[in-house]
């Protein structure tokens, strides 16, 4: 930087074989400070004022950027409500029972609560974090009636003040300088021409005295030139130190400004990050150790009882019965069931029956060597066949090809469904339209 300043001075002050230098008016020092001064163009403040308009901008980019990401983390809270509202019904619907079926609702629930950690974080960003932004630009940044920033037009004013004498000196210097090269060019070109016509005896007398007054006329306007040129680079000089200090105070006003909204813009991403960061938050903690409590809580409790068939029903009356059924006389007695409102708690009875101690009648299908445990009585329900193909859409409805058998244990429906088993024991909904009776 130093460097291309200095060939400006030199610039200004040529050091030809001619001419007198004018750094003996000025110290090195001052002479520097000219230099570093004169480099900089009048009016180059407008960076520094630039700022402040700047200042407002970013404040409206930081708000849109908030803005945005609440809208991010309210459509995601809404996903994960809409998801686990749609898999609590599959589950509930499905074949799943017990304790794994406890544990694969509390994952929904885990869903629930996290959207609704992610809803507060969208509140927190819009109430808070944004409205403080809002705020803070409210108070820092006043609008004019004719356009523009009351703090840009003070900092512009501020510094058009400060350096409206220094510019009005640097403006004589430049002048001057223009003057003084000037007369420096005229006054060498003088001084070639005499010397070029002295050797020669044809020139007269008359023209080599024009001549020689012209190169003394040259060198006097020379040497005023250089005077005036002094002058106004050490009257710059002079107004240099009072220029400098105005020029500071509005800087270092300007600058205040700036720290004090970077300071801010801080704070704001602090208290931006603080609310993003769900690691600290307890409630966050909370759900997931809740989560890991019900998943490995009682671990597979579902094969100490061995727990035979589940049926569930549209209607909500969902059963478990239990495998062991004695006979006395004619009539079935039932050793024990669990309501669909006490499924989710474990089962205490005990009991020395299991299903590989029974082979029910008519178990035509098992299930890695003994009967599905999901299984409806193979005896009950309707046998009928597949008029057409059909490829269940939910989980909870069946798929076969045409040919296909099964077996129809409820009878159609208001919508059209019957509820039915296949040959390899799944249970599920069909169309009724769809099949016949054997």
């Amino acid at each position: 930087m130093f460097g291309s300043q200095v060939e400006e001075q030199r610039y200004l002050l040529p050091a030809h074989s001619h001419f007198i230098t004018v750094s003996h008016c000025i110290t090195a020092v001052e002479l520097l400070q000219c230099c570093l001064l004169i480099a900089d163009s009048v009016g180059n403040y407008k960076r520094t004022v630039k700022r402040i308009d700047d200042g407002h901008r970013l404040c409206n980019d930081l708000m849109n950027c908030i803005q945005e990401r609440a809208k991010i983390e309210k459509s995601y809270a809404q996903q994960l409500t809409e998801w686990s509202k749609r898999w609590k019904q599959l589950v509930d619907k499905g074949p799943q029972y017990g304790t794994v079926e406890r544990a694969w609702m509390a994952m929904m629930t885990e869903a629930e609560n996290v959207s609704e950690l992610h809803q507060d974080i969208k509140n927190y960003l819009i109430n808070e974090d944004f409205e403080k932004v809002k705020n803070w630009q409210k108070d820092s940044y006043h609008k004019q009636m004719m356009g523009g920033f009351k703090e840009t037009k003070e900092a512009e004013e501020g510094f058009k003040k400060a350096q409206k004498p220094w510019a009005k000196k640097l403006k004589e210097l430049e002048a001057a300088k223009k003057t003084y090269h000037m007369t420096c060019k005229e006054e060498k070109l003088a001084t070639t021409r005499e010397a070029n016509i002295k050797g020669e005896s044809s020139v007269a007398a008359d023209q080599q005295k024009k001549l020689h007054e012209k190169v003394d006329k040259c060198k006097q306007d020379s040497q005023k030139a250089k005077e005036k040129y002094e002058k106004a680079l050490d009257e710059l000089s002079k107004c240099t130190p009072s220029y400098m200090e105005n020029m500071e105070q509005v800087f270092d006003q300007c600058q205040q400004f700036e720290e004090k909204r970077l300071s801010f813009l801080r704070e704001v991403l602090l208290d931006v990050k603080r609310h993003l960061n769900l690691t600290e938050n307890q409630s966050y903690a909370t759900v997931y150790r809740e989560l890991e409590r019900t998943i490995t809580s009682e671990y597979n409790p579902d094969l100490v009882h061995n727990i035979s068939k589940k049926e569930k029903s549209k209607k909500g009356n969902d059963v478990v019965m239990l495998t062991h059924v004695t006979t006395a006389g004619d009539h079935a007695v039932d050793r024990g069931s669990v309501s669909s409102y006490d499924k989710n708690q474990p089962y205490t009875a005990s009991t020395e029956w299991s299903d590989e101690d029974q082979t029910a009648p008519n178990s035509g299908n098992d299930t890695n060597g003994g009967m599905n445990p999901f299984d409806e009585d193979m005896g009950t329900g309707v046998r009928v066949r597949a008029l057409y193909d059909y490829d269940g859409q939910e989980q909870d409805e069946l798929s076969f090809r045409v040919g296909d058998e099964l077996t129809k244990l409820e009878d159609e429906d208001d919508q059209g469904w019957c509820k039915g088993r296949l040959d390899n024991g799944k249970l599920g909904l069909y169309p009724a339209n769809y099949v016949e009776t054997i």
